[in-house]
């Protein structure tokens, strides 16, 4: 519920008021269109404190009248909405490949989405692309720059919350200028959060996938590269520096030490169970390793690992299933250290990488898990596909957006 704000009192009518507000925009954010009689019931509202509630929201322009159930006249008959077109919010997802940006309004329907290529010469700095996705994404929406609410960008790494800075993604060029975040508010004129991409993907596992109803899980992402996203009590666990999952640094049995793993870009655990020793455990075991299709949107290596595992898990019975076996045993290995150390109730999988193996595979992590950990939390395939970063930073915007532009108490008191 709405919480107070300065110059207001707890329990006075107007934050009273505040807070039946946002029950009542979050049933119709939940439930879509509703009647002031079903307002009523599920609020506990009389009929009339539940009129006079809905006349403040229209007035306030939060709510429209939107026909009439079952096409029945009368007053008791009309049905109200939640008027998307309050507000609107962008995301961005950033690799070193594109940027991706999609426009929400504040029922989270995507209304526009544009994305920039990053390869090839001549490509401007980060500023100027991240104002092309941007304008790109709000242009296909109908709407200016302006007219967003909030903008969270999602990259690989994490900006230091200390310096500034970005940190664990030397692969994205032209992104770690001491004076990068300065500049982007300079141009941008709305509130602008940036957070990390796999923490991105969790946040929509949270609120429309997988891990909805969970308060303590971890996320294991393996795609381009591995890595986790901690969520412990409900919140994002980020880090002194907003390091915190950079899993794939991490050393583990069955490689080498990586030392100077910053400088190099990887680490123990990448090394063991990445994309890219898929093709190295095919040729062991005397498989044949595919070419990927030309139209694939991932990069070669990780196209080539995806159809490895997606062939392999077909016939899990035949010569693959040993592929996925020793694949799932890497992938419990950092596993386990991350369980034996968080103790999560429920371990999400995520990534086309690891998605490719399906439940064969998410068996066989489970079963090498129960070996290797002390606890035994639940392994669940990730349910949002089809870019979760991207929607997770609208998740993210359409939150704090949802927070500020639902909380009533900050209205004309006489409305």
């Amino acid at each position: 519920m709405a919480g107070t704000t300065p110059g207001t009192t707890p329990g006075t009518p107007r934050v009273l008021r505040a807070m039946n507000d946002r029950a009542a925009l979050d049933l119709l954010l939940a439930h879509g269109p509703l009647s002031r009689t079903r307002i009523g019931r599920l609020t506990g509202l009389s009929k009339p404190t539940a009129s006079q509630l809905l006349a403040r929201l229209e007035a306030a322009g939060l709510v429209v009248a939107t026909g009439t159930a079952g096409g029945r006249p009368g007053p008791s008959a009309q049905l109200y909405a939640l008027n998307a077109e309050a507000a609107h919010v962008a995301g961005l997802d950033v690799t070193p490949d594109r940027i991706r940006a999609a426009v929400a309004d504040l029922a989270g329907t995507v209304t526009g989405s544009f994305e920039v290529p990053l390869r090839g010469a001549g490509r401007p700095g980060a500023v100027a692309l991240v104002t092309e996705a941007l304008d790109g994404a709000a242009k296909a929406a109908g709407l200016h720059r302006t007219a967003l609410h909030r903008v969270v960008i999602g990259t690989p790494g994490a900006f230091d919350p200390h310096t500034g800075r970005l940190r664990y993604a030397s692969h994205l060029p032209g992104w770690h200028s001491p004076t990068l975040l300065d500049e982007l508010a300079a141009v941008l004129p709305m509130p602008v959060e940036y957070e990390n991409d796999v923490n991105l993907v969790a946040v929509a596992e949270q609120r429309l996938g997988a891990a909805r109803g969970h308060q303590d899980f971890v996320l294991l992402w393996n795609e381009d590269g591995i890595g986790a996203a901690l969520v412990l009590g409900g919140r994002l666990h980020r880090g002194w520096t907003g390091g915190a999952g950079e899993v794939g640094f991490m050393p583990v049995p069955g490689t080498p030490l990586v030392r100077g793993v910053t400088r190099v870009n990887t680490g123990g655990y990448q090394e063991l169970a990445g994309h890219q020793v898929l093709p190295r455990l095919a040729r062991d075991l005397g498989l044949p390793v595919p070419t990927p299709p030309a139209d694939s949107p991932y990069e070669p290596q990780v196209a080539a690992a995806i159809a490895l595992l997606e062939r392999a898990a077909a016939d899990p019975d035949g010569p693959g299933g040993r592929l996925l076996a020793v694949f799932a045993t890497g992938i419990a290995t950092g596993l386990a250290s991350l369980v034996a150390v968080l103790d999560p109730e429920l371990v999400v999988l995520s990534g086309a990488v690891i998605g490719a193996g399906g439940d064969p595979l998410r068996t066989l992590i489970e079963a090498e898990l129960a070996e290797l950990a002390p606890s035994r939390p639940r392994l669940v395939a990730g349910e949002v596909t089809g870019g979760p970063v991207l929607r997770g930073a609208l998740e993210a915007a359409l939150a704090a957006t949802r927070d500020e532009v639902f909380d009533t108490s900050r209205l004309d008191p006489a409305r």
